[in-house]
Order: structure tokens, then C-alpha cells, then sequence
């Protein structure tokens, strides 16, 4: 039976570079449109891509330029799956997947009881061999964690090589639930808002992402 990965420090990494806080602040507007709001986050996951996938393994593979045969890093991403958590998370796959076109694609299918705030499954499907493959879970809010803690332990069940957690905004609340249930899984954040509110809302937060990107409200 595949062995789970050694665990490492849990870590938040906030991402602070000028373009990522631009286009976030442009995100937040209450009065950007739906496409716009699509837009910005395709170009906002795209950025953030390059520091997710910053310690991902590379090998050496034989190439010929077009002066000589060289040895040069190459990045399998066919190794790499994206786990987008349904369904806002799906409004960060088209910017991702234009960084590393190879990479695989799991959905995580979960619903947040008004009343309990407790995450309900009702979809899961995730590629084969994923013992061999490192595994980015996204989700663009990072609110109560429970839907991400519950979207991780039912990856973690599938003992990927490693797991990590990438959303655009996350509340204290989110963080402490994460690092409570998982300390191994570093969270990649572009924003670490005040608080929730009394309906389990990020503020100052920008709004309901899925109804933002999709136009259901």
C-alpha cells in the first residue's frame, strides 16, 4: 500500500505581489460584472500558479537547441491534478490549467448547510494513481473550513504524494479550522480578511464568489 508523504509544517502563504492585491482589489468592487469578476480570476489564478507550483518536483531531461543537446529541468504536469471544490472552485481551472495544460482534473462536489454551516458531500471523482500525484485543492473562499477540511480528508483518503490548499481570500476562522484538522496542508491565500459574520461570510470578503462568477444572484 502507497505511504503517505512525510508531513510538513503547516504554512499560510500570503501572496503579496502588487499584481495579485491590484486585481484582487478590482475583484471586491461590489459593481464589477460577472465577467469581469471571470476575467480578473482567470488572471488571478494564473499568477498565483506560479507560486503554488513554486517546489514542485522537476527531472533532467535531454534536449537539443539549436546549437547543441543540453540537459534542462522539465516539470511533469501530467503528475499535477487540480481538485476544485464545486462549484466556485471551477472559476480558477481555465487560469491554472494555462500555466500547466498537462495537469489533471478532480471535483469535489460539497454543499454548506445553511443551519449547521457543516459541509455535505454529493460528487467526487478524482483521476487514477493518485499516490503518484501532487495535489492542489482550490477553492476561491476559505471561509468556516469546513468544506475545504472535509474536500481535504476525503483527498487525503486517496494518499496523494503531497496536498496543498489554494483559495483567494481566507478568514482566521478558515485558517484555524484547516490547521487544526490538517496541519500538513500549507494554504497559498492571496488575502487574510478580518473576520466572518454572523452567516458564515468573509469580510470585508467580496461577496459569494460562485454566485459572482456564474451571475445566480
Amino acid at each position: 500500500m502507497p505511504q503517505t508523504p512525510a508531513p510538513r509544517a503547516a504554512q499560510v502563504h500570503h501572496i503579496t505581489h502588487p499584481l495579485v492585491q491590484h486585481k484582487l482589489t478590482l475583484m471586491r468592487d461590489r459593481e464589477a460584472s460577472s465577467t469581469t469578476f471571470r476575467t480578473l480570476l482567470g488572471e488571478l489564478a494564473m499568477l498565483m500558479a506560479y507560486e503554488v507550483t513554486r517546489d514542485m518536483p522537476t527531472q533532467m531531461v535531454e534536449i537539443e537547441t539549436p546549437l547543441e543537446k543540453m540537459a534542462s529541468p522539465m516539470i511533469d504536469g501530467k503528475k499535477l491534478v487540480f481538485a476544485s471544490i464545486l462549484r466556485a472552485g471551477n472559476g480558477m481551472l481555465d487560469g491554472l490549467l494555462r500555466v500547466v495544460p498537462n495537469a489533471r482534473v478532480g471535483h469535489v462536489g460539497l454543499y454548506r448547510d445553511p443551519k449547521t454551516l457543516e459541509a455535505v458531500e454529493y460528487y467526487f471523482k478524482m483521476p487514477t494513481d493518485m499516490a503518484e500525484r501532487d495535489v492542489i485543492a482550490v477553492d476561491p473562499m476559505l471561509a468556516t473550513g469546513h468544506s475545504a477540511a472535509a474536500a481535504l480528508a476525503r483527498l487525503k483518503a486517496l494518499r496523494p504524494r503531497s496536498l496543498g490548499f489554494l483559495c483567494l481570500l481566507a478568514a482566521p476562522e478558515g485558517i484555524r479550522t484547516l490547521h487544526a484538522e490538517h496541519p500538513d496542508v500549507p494554504i497559498y491565500t492571496a488575502a487574510i480578511d478580518r473576520e466572518l459574520n454572523d452567516h458564515g461570510y468573509i469580510l470585508p470578503g467580496l461577496g459569494d464568489a460562485g454566485d459572482r462568477i456564474f451571475g445566480t444572484k
